[in-house]
């Protein structure tokens, strides 16, 4: 015979009850917030590994870095309520053990590191302060509430509590940061004598954004990179972009590697091999524009490479050919950028043998493929925006930062004035499945 249920165990049963359908409530809740979250890069270093002594040029930064904390101040596209830190140990051969890690926002806008007194912020990983990172991987930070105007300047603070070879950076970075000994990752100021301008183990910065906010990659070379340009200032030609798409919600990454390649390797692996990592796989990213294929021109028979033969137009259009195709898959405009001038170019350094009139023919050649072959979505006209009229195999010399290669802070701003934005965001036409 079946008792009725007493009052007191309904009661309980009814609590029980309650208590699940508010957890199910509870977790749907949470798992509908983090599906609604849209985060976008809104910075980006692209990795590269540290070469090996005797090359033309060094590395200029530490071999390894022990219980020592680095401060990297860096300036975002757009902003957010929320952000997340990305540590890369893509070339390291052992696990990275980050001690800590701290984000806030940047005193200065130029050569500082202090930070805004209550703007600091504990970078956790999986809910740990400390993280080990695999040979190979990244780590991302979980999400942390810092509200974020567009460009604005944050701190990155990392302790490397052990013997850690700096495998990873990036090597123009062009902005100071900050080498002291101990967990300094929550001083207010880090007073140091040793600073470096390369990016050490940090890749990217992401920002939750709305739904309607976009990002644009910045894929090339040392002038995409900003070679040339004043340091602690931010005048790199994406840099000036950002600027005047800030408004936007549109955000713009630098996926630049001074003497990148789009065949080759040396200072970082070629466009071929980074392409997903750099620009495809970074949040957001629906438009890239490239601008690389001067190193492949310039490298054979000068001192970076003195016995590799001279690269043929053709065999670099077919290597944009590709990168074309890459990007139409993953429905990704791609904007081809002409190749600017470089008569002359290195000529007053000790790397010598970068221009040829022959390599000047196969510049031309690829600049002429790229203004009319139609392949691309859209083009821009660097080589037009920075040329001098009367001599323009060269640079107009108000542009140039000196060594006939690299613009300066006034051939930037021409470039960046130069992208015609509606060109660059036309989201009216379909990008296409693949490439003519």
């Amino acid at each position: 015979m079946r008792f009725p249920m007493s009052y007191p165990k309904i009661a309980a049963a009814l609590t029980l009850l309650s208590l699940l359908t508010m957890s199910s409530v509870t977790t749907q809740a949470a798992e509908t917030g983090r599906a609604t979250r849209h985060w976008s890069a809104s910075w980006t270093a692209s990795p590269q590994p540290a070469w090996e002594d005797g090359f033309a040029l060094p590395t200029n930064i530490p071999a390894t870095l022990s219980n020592q904390t680095v401060r990297q101040i860096v300036r975002l596209s757009i902003g957010g309520k929320h952000a997340r830190v990305v540590l890369s140990n893509e070339y390291g051969t052992t696990p990275l053990t980050i001690g800590a890690a701290h984000i806030a926002l940047a005193a200065s806008s130029g050569s500082s590191s202090e930070i805004v007194a209550g703007s600091d912020r504990v970078l956790t990983f999986g809910g740990r302060g400390e993280v080990t990172i695999a040979p190979g991987a990244p780590a991302v930070s979980d999400p942390i509430d810092l509200a974020l105007m567009p460009l604005a300047q944050v701190a990155v603070s990392i302790f490397l509590p052990q013997t850690t070879p700096l495998a990873t950076f990036h090597w123009e970075g062009k902005q100071t940061a900050y080498i002291a000994p101990g967990n300094l990752t929550a001083a207010p100021l880090i007073k140091t004598d040793q600073t470096v301008e390369a990016r050490l183990l940090l890749s990217t910065i992401l920002v939750d954004t709305p739904p309607a906010s976009r990002a644009v990659a910045a894929f090339g070379d040392s002038i995409t990179d900003g070679a040339g340009s004043t340091s602690n200032s931010n005048q790199r030609w994406p840099d000036l972009l950002a600027q005047r798409l800030a408004k936007q919600r549109i955000a713009v990454i630098n996926a630049g590697i001074s003497g990148a390649r789009v065949l080759s390797d040396k200072m970082g692996v070629n466009a071929m091999a980074r392409f997903d990592r750099d620009v495809l796989n970074q949040p957001g990213v629906d438009t890239v524009i490239l601008l690389m294929g001067i190193n492949d021109i310039g490298w054979p028979s000068s001192s970076f490479t003195p016995d590799d033969p001279a690269l043929p137009a053709d065999r670099l259009i077919a290597a944009y050919r590709q990168l074309i195709a890459r990007a139409h898959m993953r429905h990704v405009r791609i904007v081809g950028a002409t190749l600017t001038p470089f008569e002359g170019a290195l000529q007053d350094t000790a790397l010598k043998g970068y221009y040829s009139e022959a390599k000047e023919q196969t510049r031309q050649t690829v600049n002429q493929w790229i203004r009319s072959s139609g392949e691309f979505d859209a083009v821009i006209d660097f080589d037009a925006a920075v040329r001098d009229p009367g001599h323009p195999r060269r640079f107009l010399p108000a542009y140039d930062s000196g060594d006939h290669l690299h613009p300066g802070d006034r051939g930037y701003h021409a470039m960046a004035d130069a992208i015609d934005l509606d060109t660059l965001l036309d989201s009216s036409r379909s990008t296409r499945t693949g490439a003519k």
